[in-house]
């Protein structure tokens, strides 16, 4: 045991002291800690922090450090009484503290669904007016510079695949499926059956999508005017039971007050 703790002594002071880099031993194993890497998460910095990131790798090699050092932290903290459960505990709390920045981006993204189930209708409508002009890819490429932050990642990812050959429907669903909000799926079906259809039922199409754009803008605004009153509802309430409850409080006093003089 004295071993291993003047080991890890040794370790700290080493790398405090530049001696050993982390940074190139993440490097040489890049590979094997890309395995723990999930498959959404750049997607989830992306939708949260949007063009602001630069180095993803950076930022997981982070998580890794910090899960490695609670892993070692921990194993110092049971050094005097080291056993497998112990050595076990110590690896669960690193993988927790590994996984804990990818479970606040996922519960980041799920808050903010709400968000982008409003932001859908008013993207599609300004693609809508591109469509009138240019073909389904060159339309959802030229709508990049223009749309929510939430979903250029998304549509570069979904025009990479177009531009690199994938006709099928799939690249649209995967679109809806990193968006799961209201219509989504039903939304890009149209948009890929509007890129396929022949010029002289583009318009008829074109129509047709534009129509049900303007339904779910509807129903956008009708969801939004719907929780302004429920907040404004809420407020009205809190303020009732505050000046209620203030007008109750007031008149006990009052009474005790009353009720004291009497006896006096």
């Amino acid at each position: 045991m004295e071993i291993l703790l003047v080991g890890v002594i040794i370790f700290f002071v080493l790398i405090y002291n530049k001696k050993i880099s982390t940074k190139s031993f993440l490097g040489d194993n890049k590979r094997l800690f890309d395995t723990l890497k999930e498959k959404d998460y750049e997607f989830l910095l992306r939708a949260k922090y949007g063009d602001r990131i630069v180095d993803v790798d950076s930022l997981f090699n982070k998580r890794i450090r910090n899960g490695m050092l609670t892993i070692v932290v921990v194993l110092f903290v049971f050094i005097s009484n080291l056993s497998f459960i112990n050595i076990i505990i110590a690896i669960v709390l690193g993988f927790v503290v590994f996984k804990s920045d990818y479970s606040n981006l996922k519960s980041f993204y799920k808050k903010h669904l709400n968000e982008i189930d409003s932001l859908l209708p008013y993207y599609l409508k300004s693609l809508e007016v591109l469509i009138q002009h240019y073909t389904v890819p060159v339309a959802l490429a030229r709508s990049i510079d223009d749309a929510p932050e939430v979903f250029k990642p998304g549509l570069r990812e979904m025009i990479a695949k177009i531009e690199a050959g994938d006709s099928s429907i799939n690249p649209y669903m995967e679109f809806a499926q990193m968006y799961p909000v209201r219509d989504s799926m039903r939304m890009m079906r149209l948009l890929y059956r509007l890129g396929l259809g022949e010029q002289e039922k583009k318009h008829e199409q074109l129509n047709a999508f534009a129509r049900t754009v303007s339904s779910l803008q509807n129903k956008a605004r009708e969801q939004k005017y719907k929780a302004r009153l429920e907040r404004m509802e809420k407020k009205t309430m809190a303020m009732l039971v505050c000046t209620g409850g203030g007008t109750m409080l007031l008149l006990l006093v009052s009474i005790f007050m009353l009720m004291g003089d009497s006896t006096g």
